[in-house]
């Protein structure tokens, strides 16, 4: 394959810290590519996401599809030949099943209710 089938990566997580830079295919889709992003994912953070739809990825300000191929994502604003492209990972925060979660850890709720009639 030539060069340009291939563009460099790198992931800038919410902390600041990167995860690469590793070349990419530009047929890869982003769901694959988030499913290479929980694989690298740093070991040491408790925040890992679970599926694919835990992670989203942003490249110049737009989320990406992940049905779309990287060739398709791409947006070449501000792209150079042979420079790092570093696209933005956004954690989708953990969902809580709010009638289990409510029935187990808070208490029933009272009336309290009173009224006064003057």
């Amino acid at each position: 394959m030539s060069g340009e089938d291939w563009i460099e990566l790198k992931f800038r997580l919410a902390d600041g810290s990167d995860i690469g830079p590793s070349k990419y295919s530009q047929s890869m889709t982003v769901a694959s590519l988030k499913e290479k992003i929980i694989a690298q994912w740093p070991k040491d953070k408790d925040n890992a996401p679970k599926t694919i739809n835990d992670v989203k990825l942003i490249n110049a300000g737009k989320i990406l599809e992940n049905n779309r191929t990287l060739a398709e994502s791409r947006l070449p604003v501000g792209e150079l030949p042979g420079m790092v492209i570093t696209m933005h990972v956004v954690l989708r925060p953990p969902t809580i099943d709010k009638k289990s979660e409510k029935l187990q850890n808070d208490p029933p709720i009272k009336n309290r209710c009173a009224c006064s009639i003057l």
